[in-house]
């Protein structure tokens, strides 16, 4: 975790396996590839948090159903520490709203083995299935496809900044993800152009 600055307010910058709350006016941002980042917020409390998740292992129909596999179980409790996060900071579970960002096909693993999918797609199968189960309402999401995204979750609004990123960033991210994926298997954000959408 690194704390920098964007437009006078505090920015801090996540990586892969770490999640943040807040209620203070500040931004939360990382840079995604395959992995996918739940940004939830409850805009009665005015909590936000945003987490940053790599499910290891791939899901096919002949296995059991993801929330119940291990790489599930691992995105579980990844959601479920930044929900405890939130509820320790005073938002309540009736009131969150989420939006989800990431999944990107950028490691290019094992996509289509034996019926498999792609890490980024399992990623973004699961964060839909585990916020339908928990009554979560997706309110947006740039999931999927084949970019790395930079993306600034702003507290003032709930407001999500949403960038693709270059080639060479890209690069970075799949080398970041890779070690990561090496480390679990066991089981630099440039300032926003123009060229962004808002979710």
């Amino acid at each position: 975790m690194q704390i920098g600055q964007y437009q006078g307010l505090p920015r801090i910058i996540i990586d892969p396996g770490e999640s943040y709350v807040t209620k203070k006016d500040e931004i939360i941002s990382t840079l995604l590839g395959s992995c996918v980042a739940a940004c939830l917020y409850d805009p009665v409390n005015r909590v936000i948090g945003m987490n940053h998740f790599l499910l290891a292992q791939q899901h096919s129909a002949h296995n059991a159903a993801l929330l119940g596999s291990e790489g599930g179980r691992y995105g579980i409790h990844a959601m479920e520490l930044l929900i405890n996060q939130m509820l320790k900071q005073g938002a309540q579970r009736i009131h969150l709203k989420a939006k989800a960002f990431g999944g990107g096909d950028v490691l290019k693993l094992g996509n289509e083995l034996r019926g498999g999918q792609s890490i980024g797609a399992v990623n973004c199968e699961f964060i839909k299935t585990f916020l339908k189960t928990e009554h979560i309402p997706l309110v947006a999401s740039s999931l999927g496809g084949h970019i790395g995204r930079n993306i600034f979750f702003l507290a003032n609004d709930f407001s999500v900044y949403v960038k693709s990123i270059e080639h060479a960033e890209e690069q970075a991210v799949i080398k970041q993800e890779q070690r990561f994926l090496k480390r679990n298997t066991a089981l630099h954000i440039p300032q926003p152009s123009d060229q962004a959408d808002f979710w």
